[in-house]
């Protein structure tokens, strides 16, 4: 298995706001709007060195969806911020009406997404965010897994035309991916070429898939390991060749089974080639109060989880 190593953590929610700063410096059309939680965004310096395309809109999320759809057909290119919960559920109708069924270019960008949010518990942790998105007509849907990557990610959603869901998030996490990197918007990552089972991991889960692939790999057994970065378009080439090769696959998200990743590939596998799958997501439930490392042993999206789904799935294609 090829090996994965760090020498820093941050998180993903400052790859973010470092890309927004490259942003505001280069590309004129980019305004960020921001309902109250600037310095959580990390959009001080955007703030700073643009004042003029830097609107704080204050706790009123719909409106800013709003303000944003104008700012859109203005040929400017609005980015939203705000918490996860707050990008969503809250403004479902906004995002809905405003933007996707009128076909406008922003980019909502969510932060805090998942449990691993933390000790703000279940009225913050919003595991619902993906499949909401991905059920939007025209809705591209991207959850990065590192701060390299969510930098990168913003770049790119940046030159695409049409709506955006960015999800990323709070917790310190391993930079595991170059600084380099090409993003490309469906295309799927391999991290790990192999041949007993196919492991699909998305945002946070694909550093827990790097993990549980060591493991098994002590344990005789040869784990393709791909990141999923963009839930929609869901790449299915890659998908479909990969399992083709393995007879099996697991998903692993920071999500809701309903909905997410693993509902996903479900509907691929069955339509094309039906395999074994097993899904690591949270087990229809709201979330509660804990630090990131409880809750996600708790709510079972470890690197052990990630084996223990592995072992079974893979004694189901036999």
């Amino acid at each position: 298995m090829k090996k994965y190593t760090f020498t820093e953590k941050k998180d993903t929610r400052s790859g973010f706001g470092d890309a927004m700063t490259e942003l505001g410096r280069n590309n004129p059309s980019v305004v960020a709007l921001c309902a109250d939680l600037t310095g959580s965004l990390k959009l001080d310096d955007f703030k700073q060195e643009n004042p003029e395309r830097f609107l704080q809109v204050g706790i009123a999320e719909a409106n800013m969806i709003g303000i944003a759809a104008g700012l859109a057909i203005a040929d400017k290119v609005p980015f939203t911020t705000t918490f996860a919960n707050f990008s969503t559920s809250r403004v479902y109708d906004q995002i809905r009406q405003s933007v996707c069924y009128s076909e406008k270019n922003v980019k909502i960008c969510a932060s805090h997404a998942g449990l691993t949010l933390g000790e703000d518990g279940a009225t913050h942790q919003v595991l619902e965010d993906l499949g909401m998105m991905k059920m939007l007509p025209g809705m591209t849907v991207i959850n990065p897994c590192d701060y390299n990557q969510t930098k990168a990610a913003t770049l790119a959603i940046a030159k695409h035309v049409g709506p955006v869901y960015l999800r990323f998030g709070r917790p310190v996490m391993p930079i595991f991916t170059a600084p380099d990197q090409k993003f490309e918007i469906g295309k799927a990552w391999m991290v790990n070429e192999g041949k007993d089972v196919s492991i699909f991991a998305t945002g946070h889960l694909v550093w827990e898939a790097i993990k549980a692939g060591e493991i098994l790999e002590a344990q005789g057994i040869d784990a393709e390991i791909i990141n999923i970065h963009t839930i929609k378009p869901l790449d299915e080439e890659a998908i479909l060749k990969s399992v083709a090769k393995t007879g099996c696959a697991v998903s692993a998200e920071e999500h809701n089974k309903l909905g997410g990743l693993g509902e996903s590939i479900s509907h691929v596998l069955s339509c094309n080639d039906p395999k074994p799958l097993e899904i690591v997501a949270v087990q229809d439930t709201f979330g509660e109060s804990g630090t990131p490392d409880e809750l996600m042993k708790k709510y079972g999206l470890t690197a052990e989880d990630i084996v223990k789904a592995t072992l079974k799935v893979i004694q189901r294609k036999k």
